[in-house]
């Protein structure tokens, strides 16, 4: 019996991509700050508060576009419900600031502002370890990801998939959003958290704050990158991309797709949970709405620009969806929404590798010799062969199958 050989396992990232991670790392831990907090305000390099509250919450999306392309590129399962697990993480960071109010409330009570205002008496059971920063950070992971275990186990387990699931995931996302709602769940009802104090008992509305968070995300974002890289290059994501490619295969092949499935949902949902509890310190509010049904199609959509597949497509596709919903709701706010229908529309129609993909055509026609002939095919060269047969060529004149990119002239009447 012979040893079946593996495809040897490449690097990480290639020389480039390690220089460009590197120029990335630098770019948001040194360049950012510098320009942020020590440039003067008057000066055309200074990085205005604003520019660093945007690109750090678009730094948040970037990580759920990163986890939309776990699931969807890479396992061929679209979720239309990741609103809701980043809504969840933000919930989460949400009651701890909350808590970190304190006194300094409109109504100088421990309880937040809304229960006051409610007639509370007594936190509700689940504001129990809301006073704790660590305990707060393990339920930013472990909040979604049971709720997401629960659920795809279930779903899974019955094979539910395609269209089914997505409206599945959506159906589960607006129920949740309409639970969020109500004022008796002790979630703030329709106005959900704001009015953040301080976290970690530091004042949260402060420029060297704000560039804390800034840094703290785009390094999250960054690492998850890497965690990416790993993961689908490893044993686990080879299975992943057979599962998407070919379910019933792997199936044959003695794979249970279940576990595999479920864990990919799970990591991909923990992440979005990081992601909105990032969000919301930098962005001081968390409501309802985050768990609109637009949201999670949005996040969608920024993998789809960017390109599926390809981890550093949605991330791109984050940024220039949101860099120009950012511009077109103050020049038109009127025609965003006709704009981002129109580009999901062109990019399935016109670019269904995304942005990325584009570039990587450009890149081959670029490179590629412009006087190479185009190559021939083996069952076309077979067909030249019969047709030169019939018509008396000898064997040893028929035309062999040439190098990748050299010229190749055909027999006269090879064509039919």
């Amino acid at each position: 019996m012979s040893n079946v050989a593996l495809p040897s396992k490449g690097p990480l990232l290639s020389r480039k991509g390690w220089t460009a991670f590197i120029v990335a790392l630098i770019v948001i831990c040194a360049i950012a700050p510098m320009l942020n907090l020590w440039v003067p305000r008057d000066s055309m390099f200074y990085m205005s508060d604003y520019a660093v509250a945007l690109l750090g919450k678009i730094m948040c999306y970037a990580i759920c576009a990163l986890a939309m392309d776990l699931i969807w590129g890479y396992t061929g399962i679209l979720s239309l419900g990741h609103g809701m697990f980043f809504a969840l993480g933000g919930y989460m960071m949400g009651m701890y600031l909350m808590r970190q109010i304190g006194l300094d409330g409109n109504y100088k009570s421990e309880l937040p502002d809304f229960m006051v205002f409610l007639d509370w008496k007594t936190l509700p059971w689940h504001w129990t370890f809301s006073g704790s920063f660590i305990m707060t950070l393990i339920l930013i992971v472990a909040v979604p990801g049971l709720i997401a275990f629960v659920f795809g186990f279930f779903a899974f387990r019955s094979r539910i998939k395609g269209v089914y699931f997505s409206i599945i995931t959506q159906a589960m996302t607006f129920a949740a959003m309409l639970l969020f709602f109500r004022n008796e769940t002790g979630f703030g009802g329709n106005n959900g958290f704001t009015d953040f104090k301080r976290i970690l008992d530091i004042p949260i509305a402060t420029q060297s704050m704000r560039m804390t968070l800034f840094v703290m995300t785009g390094c999250t974002l960054l690492g998850f990158f890497l965690f990416g890289k790993w993961l689908i290059g490893s044993k686990f994501g080879r299975v992943l991309q057979a599962i998407r490619d070919a379910e019933t295969r792997v199936m044959f092949s003695g794979y249970n797709p279940l576990p595999y499935k479920l864990t990919i949902w799970v990591i991909s949902a923990v992440m979005c949970g990081v992601a909105g509890a990032l969000y919301v310190p930098q962005v001081g509010i968390i409501n309802p709405g985050e768990m609109s049904a637009a949201n999670s199609i949005e996040i969608a959509i920024w993998a789809a620009v960017g390109g599926r597949a390809t981890l550093i497509g949605p991330i791109i596709g984050a940024f220039v969806v949101n860099g120009a919903k950012s511009w077109l709701t103050v020049v038109a706010p009127e025609y965003w929404l006709y704009f981002l229908g129109a580009l999901f529309i062109a990019v399935t129609l016109f670019l269904p590798d995304g942005i990325v993909g584009l570039v990587k055509k450009w890149i081959a026609r670029m490179r590629a010799p412009k006087d190479a002939a185009p190559e021939l095919s083996e069952g076309r060269l077979e067909a030249q062969r019969s047709l030169a047969a019939s018509e008396g060529v000898e064997p040893a004149a028929l035309p062999k199958k040439p190098p990748p990119g050299a010229a190749v002239s055909e027999p006269e009447g090879a064509r039919a």
